[in-house]
């Protein structure tokens, strides 16, 4: 049976306490509600398919994946890795919202700075569809569903802007500036408290400012949260952007995230108060975010985020994302993930069908055990650090030796164009009648420079021996994602060949 490998650090359910982040991995963007005693959590995930991750939880600090918003890409070939690439575009800051009078769930973001799409569900693990385009761009985009079950979007950058939406939510009836700031502001939240209405926004990437105002079109009035706050997690960046929640007691909860590479950009969480002008503030630790505060609610444990999944069923769980668009028709789950190559190339960065799979900070072990019977030559398969920055432990078919392979410094320019392919660190030709390998990358992903990957390989998954050197993962922004394992399989001469992985294993 297959465990979930869930992206939460667990804790024990008498812990008084939690410490941050409350989710070590790749979650950026976040917008968070609550329906009923059930919170949720959407996050960007740029040119990853299925895109907008869906999160669930129960105490605001242990969660799991339970779906995602956009089923797959579908704004053009380049999505797909076809005719080009799509890195670093796609789904940036989003919104997603339960609508009670038609119990259906909306996801709404802008894609590329030109249109908005809205997805809608029955439930929010799916069937997600696309049910609208709006031929404007509602950046970074915040939902609000009035008491009278009218919807708004808060939105833009510096001249932030209110749109209505049709009653079933799908077309744009009329809009407004409603602000205009003498600083960048962006990553709008929408909120209603009390008779009042606040749009949440950061100036990017160091502090956080609320708007309020007596009615939805304004006029607002401002005040700053907080700016250049301490972190909790020790060589991070400053906790901005994220939103605001409120427990069925009436607390209310302050999700932001913290710029965390090589590892990516992680939510911490801290309480929330409200003052005698209607304005929020954060309950602080010595002058900065708490680095542990008092569980919001009971704790409620979930599955533990480590653990082995051997891709049961006929269909991924929610933890996994495809390297843009993936092939249906050259990859099989069944008792394992059989992956028939898709692309001709000697670029990892331009193979379709590599799986990927957050990594778990603070540091991480991924382990693939990977059958090679049907590899034709030419082939390369493995378990890659995927980003700006790549390197791999893999298996090369040479004619009719397999070889055992590290390569490192695959790499892109700052226009995400691959100016380097890599080369070989080190390499062992394996035994003849070798049929099955194990492959293993280890990674610290804590903030910083010089933090490092490892990567290993087994033919009997119980005697690992190292490959190569220390890959130093790059920590710089400018790619946005952190870090991830990605599994692949390309063809450099011809399509025709296959692997199966029939695990995966997650170990920290």
């Amino acid at each position: 049976m297959k465990l979930l490998l869930l992206p939460l650090l667990v804790l024990t359910a008498w812990a008084a306490d939690f410490s941050q982040p409350v989710l070590w991995e790749d979650l950026a963007d976040l917008d968070i509600f609550r329906v009923g005693d059930t919170y949720y959590y959407s996050a960007s995930s740029m040119h990853y398919s299925p895109g907008a991750p869906i999160l669930q939880s129960y105490d605001l600090v242990n969660w799991k994946y339970i779906g995602h918003s956009v089923p797959t890409l579908a704004w053009g070939d380049k999505y797909s890795l076809i005719g080009g690439q799509a890195y670093i575009k796609g789904i940036y800051a989003s919104t997603m919202r339960y609508r009670k009078s038609n119990r259906l769930w909306y996801w709404i973001g802008c894609i590329e700075y030109s249109r908005t799409y809205v997805y809608t569900s029955p439930s929010p693990t799916g069937p997600w569809k696309q049910a609208a385009m709006i031929n404007t761009c509602y950046y970074d985009a915040g939902l609000l569903i009035d008491d009278d079950d009218t919807m708004y979007v808060a939105y833009g950058n510096t001249k932030l802007s209110v749109a209505k939406l049709s009653q079933d939510g799908l077309r744009e009836v009329t809009k407004k500036q409603v602000f205009a700031s003498s600083i960048p502001l962006e990553g709008s939240r929408f909120y209603k408290r009390n008779g009042h209405y606040y749009i949440f926004v950061t100036k990017p990437a160091n502090a956080q400012y609320v708007l309020k105002a007596s009615n939805p079109w304004g006029p607002y009035t401002q005040k700053r949260l907080q700016e250049n706050i301490a972190s909790p997690v020790a060589g991070s960046g400053i906790p901005h952007q994220g939103g605001l929640v409120d427990t069925p007691s009436g607390q209310w909860y302050y999700m932001a995230f913290v710029d965390n590479y090589p590892g990516g950009r992680t939510p911490v969480l801290a309480p929330i108060t409200w003052g005698s002008d209607g304005f929020p503030a954060i309950k602080t630790v010595n002058g900065g975010w708490g680095r542990s505060y008092p569980y919001p609610t009971t704790p409620r444990p979930l599955e533990r985020p480590t653990g082995i999944d051997t891709f049961a069923g006929t269909s991924l769980s929610p933890q996994w994302e495809w390297n843009h668009n993936p092939d249906p028709n050259h990859y099989t789950v069944n008792n394992g993930l059989t992956l028939r190559t898709a692309t001709v190339t000697h670029d990892l960065y331009a193979a379709r069908n590599t799986l990927t799979h957050r990594i778990l900070g603070p540091s991480s072990t991924g382990t693939i055990a990977m059958t090679l019977t049907n590899m034709k030559p030419g082939d390369r398969a493995g378990l890659a650090m995927l980003r700006q920055d790549s390197a791999y432990v893999g298996v090369v078919k040479n004619g009719g030796t397999l070889r055992v392979t590290m390569v490192s410094g695959l790499a892109m320019s700052n226009t995400w164009a691959t100016i380097s392919t890599g080369r070989e660190v080190a390499g062992v030709n394996l035994p003849g009648g070798t049929s099955k390998i194990w492959l293993r990358a280890s990674a610290d992903i804590r903030p910083g420079s010089g933090r490092t990957a490892t990567f290993h390989y087994s033919t009997d998954g119980s005697h690992f021996h190292s490959i190569g050197n220390a890959f130093t993962l790059n920590n710089s922004w400018e790619f946005y994602m952190g870090y991830r394992f990605g599994i692949f399989n390309y063809a450099t001469s011809a399509l025709g060949g296959s692997v199966h992985v029939s695990s995966f294993e997650l170990t920290n």
